[in-house]
């Protein structure tokens, strides 16, 4: 199966599932969102298409307030599109945001099992779950720790843990890695990339750095200025496993700084 959601306005484009199937794992036609009405709505997004295949690292790059988050907020389906379609395969999203958003008063695995628990996972079986996702984003031994107990990058980890609890085959990230330091940064890459080769994900990141994304992405989608429109795509054909400091990576990267910096003085002027 596959979910579609079409803004109801003339001219909204119209597919057939298994065309949507086809061509990607999240595939977007002409996304429009727009908040308010009349003379003082404001346009978050106007005419976005972007296809994002299945298995593929897709990283969004742009200014502030060019729409990044609010794009992901409309794949994840917690806000509603204005104009355009969004398809993706009938399963579910996941969503991992800045902060970790933990609960404070559970431990590290009741943390996970919460995702378990509203999928309907009975209790034995969430915990055995639990443990094997601490597992796999190296917390073993951390279980029964509360989160303010851990490390920054441990939070993140609780949290990318409790977002696979969720069995989606799309992972929406919202700069996850936005608020540590260099080195914890650089080590979760690492895992990140490995969880999503296991697990054969399909990742659509946001972030603010652009060496993070050329480090991280199979491709780099440059978004305009406000009204944020697909500027750009830009290939990362650099084999993997990356260094964020090789000279590869930093070529590419001021590439795309180049590209960003011209739109982000043209917006201003």
């Amino acid at each position: 199966m596959t979910r579609a959601r079409t803004a109801q306005f003339a001219g909204a484009g119209t597919r057939d599932d298994d065309t949507a199937r086809a061509e990607g794992a999240v595939v977007l036609t002409d996304v429009v969102k727009r908040y308010g009405r009349g003379p003082g709505a404001v346009t978050a997004l106007d005419g976005v298409s972007l296809t994002v295949a299945p298995g593929s690292f897709t990283c969004l790059l742009g200014a502030s307030g060019c729409g990044k988050s609010t794009l992901l907020s409309l794949v994840a389906g917690l806000d509603d599109i204005s104009g355009g379609r969004i398809d993706h395969v009938d399963q579910p999203v996941a969503m991992m945001f800045q902060e970790s958003a933990l609960f404070p008063w559970l431990t590290v695995q009741g943390n996970v099992e919460i995702a378990l628990r509203v999928r309907g996972v009975g209790r034995a079986e969430r915990r055995r779950r639990a443990l094997e996702l601490l597992e796999t984003v190296r917390l073993t031994g951390f279980a029964h720790k509360r989160p303010h107990e851990l490390s920054g990058g441990m939070r993140q980890r609780v949290a990318l843990a409790r977002a696979l609890a969720q069995d989606a085959s799309v992972l929406l990230m919202d700069e996850p890695f936005g608020a540590l330091d260099a080195m914890t940064r650089d080590l979760l890459h690492d895992e990140l990339e490995r969880i999503w080769r296991e697990r054969h994900l399909t990742v659509l990141f946001v972030t603010h750095n652009v060496r993070e994304a050329v480090r991280l992405g199979d491709r780099v989608v440059l978004l305009s200025s406000r009204p944020g429109r697909v500027l750009n795509v830009y290939d990362v054909d650099l084999e993997r496993p990356r260094r964020i400091d090789s000279a590869p990576v930093a070529a590419l990267a001021a590439e795309i700084t180049d590209a960003l910096r011209e739109e982000v003085g043209r917006h201003a002027n």
